[in-house]
């Protein structure tokens, strides 16, 4: 990812994402929201295979497939910023799960904030009434 796209505060949607999923990644997924069971805050959306999912339920940390790196991806493994996983729901088509987690680490996002933190969870930025300029949210930038 570029910076500009992490850190800045133009507005650049990647609507093509999906159709990079189908293209690059050679697993079958279906997305993945982790949310914070305490605050009910989204921390991160990613993607699950089956072997994403069966992990998740064995080790209980929140599990995904990367679909960019075509790998198993245990959020924190590297960070140490694990998400306990607490329980997993399905939607009603049964075509994306929501992980219920309690953060294990300092933050969920692999961006950082200005004092080099890990950042609480990847929805760190709001889109402004303008429609195109993203402003941080207090206390999170």
């Amino acid at each position: 990812m570029s910076h500009e796209i992490e850190e800045g505060t133009r507005l650049a949607l990647d609507f093509t994402k999906l159709r990079k999923v189908v293209v690059q990644c050679t697993e079958d997924v279906i997305p993945a929201v982790a949310q914070d069971a305490a605050t009910g805050e989204v921390l991160i959306v990613g993607y699950v295979n089956k072997l994403a999912l069966e992990t998740a339920l064995a080790e209980r940390k929140a599990t995904f497939w990367s679909t960019s790196r075509n790998e198993l991806w245990v959020k924190g493994k590297t960070s140490g910023d694990y998400l306990e996983l607490l329980e997993v729901r399905v939607n009603c088509e049964q075509n994306s799960v929501l992980y219920r987690v309690r953060p294990a680490g300092k933050g969920a996002c692999h961006t950082k904030d200005a004092a080099g933190n890990a950042r609480f969870g990847c929805y760190y930025r709001r889109l402004a009434a303008d429609g195109v300029t993203l402003e941080f949210r207090e206390g999170m930038k």
